[in-house]
């Protein structure tokens, strides 16, 4: 069906209230703007609807949160688990309380209990209620850091972690199955009140998260008396980490935090900063400033559903500088096993879980502890995958997982990666580092002594609307079919296509077969051990480049990283 089809269907659809066909008749003689909204159905992945508000098929809106509502409801109602209910959560952005209560209210239409936090609350917050309360699964509405104009509906199973095969698959499929937006049923609030249909999440969930959150400290002995030796600055970037992060800290022992002011309350514009990431250095401006006025030891700010965290701290001159995603999983990782090891508590069996594009240093500390270091393919989900297989099965104990776009978690109360206890754990190493004489910083820089230096760089294109889908999809499909042989100057050893499955050795011909997922993903390890990957961003209209390199000093490693990347530049702008 064609955009203009599409576009006729809605004005003539009855379910369609007027406000909304009032603004699709205002783009009536927009071509263009017709297509972008018409030239698809806003599709339902593997992790759920994530795009721009608005009015169309390709838009987010109360009819395709409640198309993918419907969906969630066939399915559940087949699986026989809906006496069991839903809990659902938001964030700050625009709409997102009006699409986490029509999500109940299409819940309640279908019989199934929906269980609403009663204002703004994390992502990982979200998975803790579906474990405590039983749910069978959970929505939160929420676009992570993506820009003001987007939202998104993600869904969880009753592990606590996003849907994966074979059941993120069924789900589309109900959802697909959805053919026109006056098959999804739905309830006024007040009757899916009074019929126990529709409830609020109460304050004996958020006092439970607190407390599994502060068992994830390693050493709460190095705060004690010592809470106000460190100075904290926190930025929840508008977002919804404010009252959690605040009141987790506030437990611990910390005296000294400082909130930015003009960033603590909700803002759906994010009006200080625009695009809400804290992967972007340039959140932290307003936080930098605070910081310097309040000679702060450490800087942490949270994006808008509280999942993932970034870091400031001092160098060796005074200046502020980031921890990288990569930074704070290493620095995470090294603090926990060790000093678990010290105490004498570190598993035998124990796992640290990340992401295939996140740097390879945790190998090296994994190796020094004699802890187990598992690759997954990109997403928390498949880290939350493997934590409930270990909890069946008792292979391995789950210590640590962390992807390198600032996403992390330790612990098992949550099952996505969490930023609540990942600011936790920052400041409690902070404080340790400082005992000791020293600053994050320079615990980094212990790290590339102990590890070696390692260096990691990421890259991302935008490229938005149709065309920028159709750019992208040219660009994998001849990376696929060229296989290139060399980057930097280094011969590609082995090209691993994890949507074909096949992995390659170039130099001897010998093949391997993915035990991953299918998914949209070229990765290339080189002759000298250095490796990239190149992928869709699965949430954002990006194409994502990734690379790795080792090297025995700071400058030879940033000379293998700047060369690789010209040449990858240079070979994706010849496509």
């Amino acid at each position: 069906m064609d955009h203009i089809k599409r576009y006729q269907q809605w004005l003539a659809d009855p379910s369609i209230d007027e406000e909304t066909k009032a603004e699709l008749r205002s783009i009536s003689e927009d071509d263009k703007e017709m297509k972008e909204r018409f030239y698809k159905e806003l599709e339902f992945g593997t992790g759920g609807l994530r795009g721009i508000i608005g009015a169309g098929s390709n838009r987010l809106n109360c009819y395709t949160v409640g198309k993918a509502t419907q969906g969630l409801a066939n399915y559940i109602k087949k699986q026989g688990t809906g006496e069991k209910g839903v809990a659902i959560a938001y964030d700050s952005r625009h709409m997102s309380p009006e699409f986490a209560q029509m999500a109940g209210l299409v819940l309640a239409g279908n019989g199934i209990p929906a269980f609403v936090f009663p204002s703004l609350r994390p992502t990982p917050m979200l998975s803790f209620a579906v474990r405590h309360l039983g749910c069978t699964a959970g929505i939160v509405i929420t676009a992570s850091h993506n820009p003001p104009e987007y939202n998104g509906y993600k869904v969880y199973w009753a592990d606590g972690a996003q849907v994966v095969a074979p059941r993120d698959k069924g789900i589309i499929d109900e959802v697909n199955a959805v053919s026109e937006y006056g098959q999804v049923l739905w309830m006024e609030r007040k009757e899916a009140e009074e019929k126990g249909l529709y409830g609020i999440i109460g304050k004996e969930v958020d006092n439970s998260y607190d407390e599994q959150v502060l068992a994830q400290r390693i050493c709460p002995e190095v705060v004690g008396h010592r809470g106000d030796d460190i100075s904290i600055v926190y930025t929840p970037i508008h977002g919804s980490g404010n009252l959690p992060v605040r009141r987790v800290l506030e437990k611990a022992g910390y005296k000294k935090v400082f909130v930015v002011p003009e960033q603590e309350q909700p803002d759906g514009d994010f009006t200080t900063v625009g695009y809400p990431n804290p992967e972007d250095p340039k959140v932290f401006t307003l936080a930098k400033k605070l910081a310097e006025e309040k000679n702060g030891d450490v800087i942490v700010g949270t994006d808008p559903d509280c999942d993932r965290v970034g870091a400031m701290v001092k160098n060796d001159k005074g200046e502020y500088v980031v921890l990288t995603g990569n930074m704070i999983g290493a620095l995470l990782t090294e603090y926990i096993l060790s000093q678990k090891a010290e105490k004498g508590v570190l598993p035998k069996n124990g796992v640290v879980i990340k992401t295939i594009v996140s740097t390879e240093m945790i190998q090296a500390i994994c190796d020094n502890y004699g802890v187990k270091k598992m690759d997954v393919l990109t997403g928390f989900k498949f880290i939350g995958e493997k934590m409930t297989e270990f909890e069946k099965t008792g292979d391995y104990a789950f210590l640590f997982g962390f992807e390198e776009s600032y996403g992390c978690l330790a612990g098992t109360h949550a099952r996505d990666k969490d930023a609540v206890v990942a600011t936790l754990l920052i400041c409690e190493m902070a404080v340790f580092y400082k005992k000791k004489g020293m600053t994050l910083y320079e615990g980094v820089e212990k790290l590339y002594e102990k590890y070696g230096y390692y260096l990691d760089g990421v890259k991302a294109i935008t490229l938005k609307g149709l065309e920028g889908v159709e750019r992208i999809q040219k660009i994998m499909s001849t990376l696929r079919e060229t296989n290139p042989k060399t980057f930097g100057g280094k011969a590609v050893v082995w090209a691993k296509d994890y949507k074909t499955q096949i992995f390659r050795n170039l130099q001897t011909g010998e093949e391997e077969k993915s035990t991953m997922p299918h998914s949209d993903v070229l990765y290339y390890i080189l002759e000298d051990g250095t490796w990239l990957c190149v992928r869709p961003s699965g949430t954002e209209p990006k194409l994502k480049f990734y690379i790795g390199v080792k090297a025995d000093d700071m400058d030879s490693a940033r000379e293998k990283l700047a060369a690789v990347e010209k040449d990858l530049e240079e070979k994706v702008a010849a496509i």
